[in-house]
């Protein structure tokens, strides 16, 4: 009953952190919680140690080891996530069960939403990569290989959870230049999941856009699917609902092709052109040769008229 208790702040200080837990109208990127269990080492420590360096600054780091069992009784973790104020978390524990374990999940209202556990069959560091790294807190571009992505439900939330967990700030715009990482997903025949990781090098080719190349930086990871809680369709549609006033209404007579061009449709009525007096208008006005060459034309065709005239009444 104490963590359902309604306690008022009591300094500014309190008031506004409440104020900024509380739903907002736009979210802000959500934070992750790292979280150790009983027996946590090898590449499942070096694995959160890679995955907290893409992740930051939006990372919260527990150093004490946990004694938990999140497929089991989820309830230490969602009070270790309310507490540090986290929607995401991921927990790395190794046992002769389950070896090389690690369990990602996100949190809908203080309570786990969706949860997979994957086991590392094979991982390489970011440290053992040789080469040129990326900057930091840099926003990635990410790529699902594989038809198997959208054919059945439990994969589809879990490509919606890697979406989530590198999701960052939202940006209106973005150059060129700051488009340098590249995460890749990919699932095999045997539903295995690889994720690999890409620097983006843009190299000179003669003309205006760059060639593309694309060096592994690490981490490169091969996962197998474990176990799997996913949330009911109901409570899914309802945490992925959106606010009324996020909400584009529908303009009359605008519409957008496939190319995101948006293309509008003007009324007009019926214009009488017969009544516009464009003589007036300077720019329309004849110049003098203009005029000249009209009063010979005009003298001419008289002469001619004169003469036909003459020569019906001889």
């Amino acid at each position: 009953m104490s963590l359902l208790r309604i306690r008022k702040p009591k300094t500014r200080k309190g008031k506004k952190m409440l104020m900024a837990r509380e739903p907002q109208l736009i979210e802000a990127a959500r934070t992750m919680l790292f979280v150790d269990g009983r027996k946590c080492g090898g590449s499942v420590k070096q694995f959160m140690k890679d995955l907290n360096q893409l992740k930051k600054p939006l990372v919260k780091v527990l150093n004490r080891k946990n004694d938990i069992t999140p497929f089991e009784d989820p309830s230490s973790l969602e009070f270790l996530t309310m507490k540090n104020y986290a929607a995401q978390f991921v927990f790395g524990s190794t046992s002769k069960k389950r070896p090389d374990n690690i369990v990602l999940g996100r949190l809908y209202e203080n309570e786990v939403l969706d949860m997979f556990e994957l086991g590392i069959k094979q991982y390489k560091a970011i440290s053992e990569f040789m080469n040129e790294k990326i900057g930091a807190c840099v926003k990635p571009c990410l790529v699902f290989n594989g038809p198997q992505w959208s054919q059945t439900e439990e994969l589809r939330r879990l490509r919606n959870l890697f979406i989530d967990t590198f999701h960052r700030e939202k940006v209106d715009s973005i150059r060129l230049q700051g488009v340098e990482h590249v995460m890749s997903f990919t699932v095999t025949d045997n539903m295995n999941i690889l994720m690999r990781s890409y620097k983006i090098l843009l190299k000179k080719s003669g003309q205006k856009t760059p060639r593309i190349e694309l060096e592994e930086i690490g981490p490169s990871a091969d996962f197998v699917i474990r176990r799997t809680k996913i949330a009911s369709e109901d409570l899914y549609k309802q945490a992925r609902k959106q606010p009324k006033q996020l909400k584009v209404g529908k303009k009359k007579n605008i519409s957008t092709d496939a190319m995101g061009n948006t293309k509008g449709r003007v009324h007009m009525g019926k214009q009488l052109t017969g009544s516009i007096q464009t003589r007036r208008v300077k720019a329309l006005r004849k110049t003098p040769e203009e005029k000249k060459e009209n009063r010979q034309k005009k003298k001419v065709a008289l002469k001619a008229a004169a003469a036909e005239v003459l020569a019906a009444s001889h």
